[in-house]
C-alpha cells in the first residue's frame, strides 16, 4: 500500500512539473499577432498583388522594377505584421518576400531564403530582417554571398557567424533612435563585421516594435513618432538604398 501512496505521489509531482513546463513553454512562444492595419495590408489592391503559401508570404507589383526583397521577422513575431512595410516597398517596384519560420523564430530556418531565390530565378536579391531575423539573415548572406546583392538591417546587426566584413554586398542598417530592446553593446560589437561601405541610417523618435506591425513590445522604448511615420521613413531609407545597389 505505501509503495502504491508513493507511486501515485511521484506521478502526480510528475504531472505537475509538466503542466508548468507546457504552461511556461505556451506562454513563452506566444507569438506577437499583427494590428488589424497589418491584416488590412495584406488585401491585394493598388497595384500590389498578395499571396501567401506555406513558407513565404509574396507582395507582387503589377510592374517590377528592381531588385527584389527578402525579409525575416523578429523573434516570436508573426510574418503578418511586416505587411505595410512590404506592401509600401512593393509599390515602388520591389517584389517582397517575407519567410515565414517555425515556431516564429528565425533561428528554426535559417536557410528560409533559399527555396525564395530557387523559385525565382529571374530576380536579384537582397536579404535582411528586423531583430533576430536580421542576424539569421545576415548569417545566411554571409554563406552565400553570389546569391544577392545586398543586406538590410532593422534593428539589428550581424554576429561572428553572419559576418559581411569580406564581402562585396552592400548593407544597410537602420535602427530607431529610441529602440530599448535592442542590446547597445552588442550593436556596436556587430559593426565590425560589417563593409566599410555600409549606410546607417537613424529613425529618429523610433523604436524597436514601430517596424511592425504588432502593438507594444515588452521592454521597449517609448516611440516619439507613430508608427506609419517610422514605417515611412524606413521605407524611404530602403528605396534609396534599393535605387543605389552595385
Amino acid at each position: 500500500m505505501k509503495r502504491i501512496i508513493t507511486k501515485s505521489r511521484v506521478l502526480i509531482v510528475v504531472a505537475i512539473i509538466l503542466v508548468v513546463a507546457g504552461l511556461f513553454i505556451w506562454r513563452y512562444l506566444t507569438p506577437y499577432a499583427p494590428e488589424k492595419k497589418a491584416e488590412t495590408a495584406l488585401i491585394s489592391s493598388g497595384g500590389v498583388t498578395v499571396e501567401q503559401n506555406d513558407n513565404w508570404i509574396t507582395f507582387e507589383p503589377a510592374v517590377s522594377t528592381g531588385t527584389a526583397v527578402i525579409m525575416y521577422p523578429g523573434a516570436l513575431v508573426k510574418p503578418e505584421a511586416y505587411s505595410p512595410l512590404a506592401r509600401s516597398v512593393a509599390a515602388a517596384g520591389h517584389p517582397f518576400y517575407i519567410a515565414k519560420m517555425p515556431f516564429n523564430l528565425a533561428v528554426t530556418k535559417g536557410d528560409a531564403a533559399a527555396d525564395i531565390i530557387r523559385v525565382h530565378p529571374g530576380l536579384s536579391f537582397v536579404i535582411g530582417g528586423h531583430s533576430l531575423g536580421g542576424v539569421m539573415a545576415s548569417r545566411y548572406a554571409s554563406e552565400h554571398p553570389d546569391q544577392l546583392e545586398g543586406v538590410f538591417f532593422l534593428a539589428s546587426y550581424p554576429d561572428e557567424k553572419g559576418s559581411l566584413k569580406g564581402t562585396t554586398l552592400s548593407v544597410l542598417s537602420i535602427l530607431g533612435t529610441e529602440d530599448g530592446v535592442m542590446d547597445l553593446a552588442s550593436y556596436r560589437k556587430g559593426r565590425n563585421y560589417l563593409p566599410d561601405n555600409t549606410v546607417y541610417y537613424s529613425v529618429q523618435g523610433g523604436n524597436h516594435a514601430q517596424f511592425g506591425s504588432y502593438g507594444e513590445q515588452k521592454g521597449d522604448g517609448k516611440a516619439t513618432i507613430t508608427e506609419e511615420e517610422q514605417q515611412k521613413r524606413t521605407a524611404a531609407s530602403m528605396l534609396d538604398w534599393l535605387g543605389n545597389l552595385r
